[in-house]
């Protein structure tokens, strides 16, 4: 787990250090933990980021950042995969896509635990 904390009743699924890109195209790499309730970001980033979503929540903590999207406000999970390539493109209720891209790995299990 990457320190996030848990709500009552949330587990962790699993964790991936992966890039993520959320609306507005910025490019972040840090640790995405995907629990039974949300998908949990943290990354080492300096400034303040407001996510252009109201369905991501953002906290700063010290120097990290945590960015926190809840799976009920998922709408779509579309895995989009090439040759050095692999992503999870998450589209949420109001129609903002958030990119996972884990490079050449697999990203099977990660769709899997985003859509469990």
């Amino acid at each position: 787990m990457n320190n996030a904390t848990l709500q009552p009743g949330e587990t962790a699924i699993d964790t991936w250090t992966i890039f993520y890109t959320p609306p507005g195209g910025k490019k972040f790499n840090g640790k995405l933990t995907v629990t039974n309730k949300r998908l949990i970001y943290r990354t080492l980033y300096d400034a303040g980021y407001n996510p252009a979503s109201y369905h991501v929540t953002f906290d700063k903590e010290d120097k990290d950042v945590i960015y926190s999207i809840n799976k009920a406000d998922i709408a779509r999970t579309e895995v989009k995969k090439s040759l050095l390539s692999k992503k999870v493109i998450v589209t949420l209720a109001d129609g903002t896509n958030h990119e996972f891209n884990y490079g050449a790995m697999s990203v099977d299990k990660l769709a899997a635990a985003i859509d469990s």
